[in-house]
């Protein structure tokens, strides 16, 4: 189990490993387990680079992000103008219907809403958006059409689970709930939690995760 303060070190450590971070605007604060990080940034992809860093960290067991977006001089749009970028951005991806996806924007943050039927779908309409400039955050509420029946969800993320190398299966328990699914059990690291949360949601059909896999608690079982 690691102390605060190693916990503390070992985060700021990937930060600086992050190209294009400089961690010297990002402060890390550690307590039993919870990474909490603050400071500016001047573009929301960098946002999301230490929140990521600091995930992969063995030990990490939540992160309470308060890292602030600050956009000034050439870099700053308007509402207008992120607005018009982000529909260009949506048409030209052939991956994602743009016809079924709405664009709102205030004061620099992009909501999206709509429905699709894929989850890559859904994560890709916000990757094409977030890079822009001028944006400060991403809100996606789009939402998902179910398709497939709840013991064919579940099979499916079994067996994504079980051509992961990262994953371990057999301590994880699915439940499916007409569209909705549950992991429960433990896992040894945040990314395990993650890579096993985005297994559930690649699925065709999952409209919701709820993760209440335990970080941590693997290795107590040995």
């Amino acid at each position: 189990m690691k102390t605060n303060e190693q916990l503390q070190r070992d985060v700021m450590e990937a930060l600086r490993w992050e190209p294009a971070l400089n961690a010297a605007d990002i402060g890390v604060t550690a307590r039993d387990g919870i990474i909490t990080l603050t400071g500016n940034v001047n573009t929301y992809p960098k946002k999301l680079a230490a929140e990521q860093a600091t995930k992969k960290v063995a030990g990490v067991k939540a992160v309470a992000e308060e890292i602030q977006v600050r956009i000034d001089g050439s870099d700053y749009k308007s509402d207008t103008d992120i607005a018009a970028a982000a529909v260009d951005a949506l048409r030209w991806c052939t991956s994602v219907p743009d016809d079924k996806i709405k664009i709102s924007v205030e004061d620099g943050w992009i909501k999206l809403e709509g429905e699709v039927e894929w989850q890559y779908q859904k994560d890709e309409a916000k990757r094409e958006v977030e890079d822009l400039t001028g944006v400060k955050g991403v809100s996606n509420m789009i939402s998902l059409k179910p398709q497939l029946k709840p013991a064919e969800i579940k099979d499916k993320i079994r067996r994504a689970f079980e051509r992961s190398a990262t994953v371990d299966s057999s301590h994880i328990a699915i439940d499916v709930n007409g569209s909705i699914v549950t992991l429960r059990g433990p896992v040894r690291s945040w990314a395990e939690r993650e890579d096993a949360e985005n297994a559930a949601w690649s699925a065709p059909g999952v409209s919701q995760v709820r993760d209440e896999l335990r970080v941590g608690e693997l290795e107590e079982i040995f």
